[in-house]
């Protein structure tokens, strides 16, 4: 009976954490007015139980949300009603096909296509509880697919649980907003988004902590002095946001 029970725990847990707490809710969607304006374009790849996606829908955003875990993309469809919102059943990577979903049903927000994430995460501090109890075949497109269906979009969140650095190297052109999540455990792939987002384009960067939805610093810094911005929050053991914008926006029309 529990077992059954599980999908949808795990459900009515990131109903609760991502729409059941209105100070989180108001504050992320001051934020998302913030960053984009009326008529943006905006893709929300690991859109999940879909808070960033209504708040940037609030914000006057066309969005384009991606969430590959089923029980989730009902939900997105649900809550994308009578809103400039497409939702699509697919997972975003380096290169179109397909992926493994490895899926924690109680925590499923850890959900990931990152290879070998459960076993490197899992025995992080924090995590150490977690079980990847089930895995599917799901499809996956490239930024780049994305961009040439829908256009360039003005802000691109990426939240993918490992995945991140694969996505932005399936990109081949700089874009004007884009936001990763990091993690203290796994560092190492906030400094391949990094390397790959200096590849592209001259961005500068900031970053939020937790879900304070506020900008660390008044201050956006280019990459070299960013990094050791980076590593010292993450020494602290929150995870986080970066944010990335071009610092020549020009840049992005080429």
């Amino acid at each position: 009976m529990i077992g059954r029970l599980r999908p949808w725990l795990g459900l009515a847990r990131s109903l609760f954490v991502y729409h059941g707490q209105p100070w989180r809710v108001i504050g992320l969607r001051r934020f998302m007015r913030e960053l984009v304006a009326p008529g943006a374009l905006a893709f929300d790849i690991g859109a999940h139980a879909g808070n960033r996606t209504l708040a940037l829908s609030k914000a006057g955003a066309r969005v384009i949300a991606l969430e590959p875990q089923p029980r989730f993309v009902s939900l997105l469809r649900h809550l994308a009603k009578g809103r400039d919102i497409t939702v699509r059943a697919e997972a975003v990577g380096r290169t179109s096909g397909s992926v493994d979903l490895q899926i924690s049903h109680a925590n499923p927000t850890l959900s990931s296509t990152a290879a070998g994430w459960s076993e490197r995460i899992g025995s992080a501090a924090g995590f150490e509880t977690v079980r990847w109890d089930a895995s599917i075949r799901v499809p996956m497109v490239t930024l780049d697919r994305l961009v040439a269906e829908y256009g360039r979009p003005d802000f691109v969140k990426i939240d993918v649980e490992g995945s991140e650095a694969d996505i932005l190297e399936g990109l081949s052109a700089p874009l004007p907003l884009i936001s990763f999540e990091y993690l203290p455990a796994a560092m190492d792939i906030a400094e391949r988004c990094l390397l790959r987002l200096t590849e592209l384009g001259s961005y500068e960067f900031n970053l939020v902590v937790g879900e304070t939805q506020t900008f660390r610093s008044g201050e956006w810094e280019p990459a070299d002095r960013f990094r050791e911005t980076l590593r010292r929050e993450s020494q602290s053991g929150a995870s986080g946001d970066v944010y990335a914008r071009l610092s020549s926006p020009n840049e992005s029309t080429g």
